[in-house]
């Protein structure tokens, strides 16, 4: 009677591309329900306090396991700390625009204007790192900003300054990744992960010593509000899902940061926009947003042109989707 030998086909199918891809999905679904949860929190509590307590509890996972897993405090000296520093602040605007701009429009609407971002990494990719644009992605720049403005809708009566705002996050975002690209391999992803909640956590106090009394809330703009909103004791049940956000949180910046060290950009980039439709469902399920028509064809046009954009560096053999960086 013939034995029923061990396989080896599940090791042998866990290429790196396929193990990027998964870590790339991972944290996606991570940072997908960490947006949801922040806007879920919008209209309870000031954005200052969630990002301190998030920031404050990804900074223990981060010292705690993946510093010692990629080397130890020793990583954490660097020469270059003021660029890292400058990173973190960028990343911090970036934080402060979108999650301020979530608070007053669809999470599906502001995620889609985000991801605008890999069209203005390649734009500012010719003044900051001498690269040229040829003209598929010129084309592809062009159409993807052309569903940015069929979303914004400027000169309708349903525009709203709140859609420039995660807008203005890509922006401060696409800068992160020009400096990413500056530090170049010879950081550790943990010691680039570190700076960043450094920023986080001081930021975020100087925040609540600022404006965490109260004492210039009371816009009827919710997105004024979240900013300016007192810092008050969570209850227990959303204290614990602060902590949780957090944790997930440190957790989704070492997935991403993984996915893109052992597989190509090009491979696993595409997959970053499985967080659009993603923010639809939880649009649809938790609020009841549906996009309109035209709200799709900007969703539509937005990831046509960044998709584009990856397969176009992928055809020319270059990595531009550097290391993401928690938001």
């Amino acid at each position: 009677m013939q034995k029923n030998l061990p396989s080896d086909t599940g090791r042998s199918a866990l290429t790196p591309q396929v193990l990027g891809i998964l870590c790339v999905l991972g944290a996606v679904v991570i940072f997908s329900i960490q947006d949801m949860v922040i806007k879920w929190f919008s209209d309870r509590y000031a954005l200052h306090e969630i990002v301190f307590i998030r920031a404050f509890v990804a900074m223990c996972v981060t010292l705690a396991i993946f510093v010692p897993l990629e080397g130890g405090f020793g990583i954490l000296r660097s020469r270059r700390w003021p660029l890292h520093l400058l990173r973190g602040f960028s990343i911090v605007v970036g934080n402060l625009l979108m999650f301020a701009g979530l608070a007053s429009m669809p999470l599906s609407e502001g995620v889609a204007i985000f991801f605008v971002a890999p069209l203005l990494i390649t734009l500012l990719s010719v003044p900051v790192l001498g690269e040229k644009i040829g003209l598929h992605r010129l084309m592809a720049v062009i159409i993807g900003f052309c569903g940015v403005l069929v979303m914004i809708r400027p000169g309708s009566a349903s525009f709203q300054i709140a859609a420039l705002l995660p807008l203005g996050a890509a922006l401060a975002y696409a800068s992160l990744q020009m400096m990413t690209r500056k530090l170049g391999l010879a950081e550790k992803a943990s010691t680039m992960a570190f700076y960043i909640q450094v920023m986080f956590l001081s930021s975020s106090a100087l925040m609540w010593l600022a404006v965490g009394d109260g004492r210039f809330a009371g816009s009827d703009n919710p997105s004024v509000e979240f900013l300016l909103r007192a810092w008050i004791w969570p209850s227990p049940v959303d204290g614990a899902i602060m902590v949780a956000i957090g944790c997930i949180n440190a957790l989704g910046g070492y997935l991403i940061s993984q996915g893109y060290r052992v597989a190509e950009a090009g491979v696993v980039a595409p997959f970053e926009y499985v967080a659009v439709p993603l923010s639809i469902v939880w649009s649809v399920l938790i609020w009841g947003d549906w996009p309109d028509l035209l709200a799709w064809i900007g969703i539509a046009l937005i990831v046509g042109g960044g998709l584009y954009v990856v397969y176009r560096e992928t055809v020319r053999g270059r990595n531009v989707a550097a290391d993401r960086a928690p938001r």
